[in-house]
């Protein structure tokens, strides 16, 4: 039974890939910053029977994405499959965004995937078998105004899944991005209801004139839609798909 760790696994996006692996027998380390984390991955690692462990890990600390690797290892043993997932997001013109916010949102979105990595790779270098998978953006490939972090962050997201993967093609690991068009997470439903107040509409009239005008078939992406291809990418079918980044965005990047 392999084991997988998946930041920000306990809402959105990172939910619905952790329900899906559990559904498929993986042990999954669950990670995120909700009180009732450790509630959720142990209720769906009993429902799936699988074994399950929780990290509340700040993702700006290198040294607690370290601890969390080593104790997930201690309890599971070495992470087979890793899934970044985890992002955070501000939205600013340029010649206002704080440097601060910059910096986290590099840091959570970019410099934590690498330090997950690092800290995965003696271990799936040693099994001469391993799975990384990133979930970008459609922002990782295209740019939208008053997001510079976040647009940044994905795109280095995409160059650091390149990477990973031409270092590891000769031990069998892979590792591949996953880009995303909206998806209805938290994070966006924040956005939402920021411009609904902004603009002085309603949120239906944001999810029309704002959201969903960029992608070419007018309905959210669902967790479950990303899920099903971050198990694939994740299976032995896919051992010679490395260094991709695939749209899932309803024909977003398409235009």
């Amino acid at each position: 039974m392999k084991n997988v760790l998946i930041t920000g696994s306990t809402s959105g996006i990172g939910l619905g890939i952790a329900i899906e692996f559990a559904k498929s027998g993986y042990n999954l380390v669950f990670h995120g910053l909700e009180k009732d984390g450790a509630e959720i991955a142990a209720e769906i690692g009993k429902q799936n029977r699988i074994n399950a462990f929780f990290s509340s890990a700040n993702l700006l600390d290198p040294s607690e994405i370290a601890i969390m690797v080593k104790e997930a290892s201690t309890q599971l043993g070495d992470i087979d499959i890793l899934v970044n997932n985890a992002g955070i997001q501000y939205v600013s013109p340029v010649e206002d965004f704080p440097l601060n916010k910059w910096n986290d949102i590099i840091a959570v979105n970019l410099t934590a995937a690498f330090c997950t990595s690092q800290a995965v790779w003696p271990g799936m270098k040693a099994k001469n078998w391993g799975r990384i998978i990133n979930i970008s953006s459609a922002h990782g490939l295209v740019a939208s105004e008053n997001k510079s972090a976040y647009v940044a962050s994905k795109h280095g997201l995409i160059g650091l899944t390149k990477t990973l993967a031409l270092e590891g093609a000769g031990y069998g690991i892979t590792a591949n991005a996953i880009c995303p068009g909206f998806v209805k997470t938290p994070l966006v439903e924040k956005q939402i209801t920021d411009l609904a107040k902004q603009q002085n509409i309603t949120e239906a009239e944001v999810i029309q004139k704002n959201i969903l005008q960029k992608h070419a078939v007018k309905n959210f992406v669902s967790p479950e839609e990303i899920a099903v291809l971050a198990l694939f990418l994740a299976s032995k079918n896919a051992s010679m798909i490395t260094g991709t980044s695939i749209p899932v965005d309803g024909g977003w990047v398409a235009q």
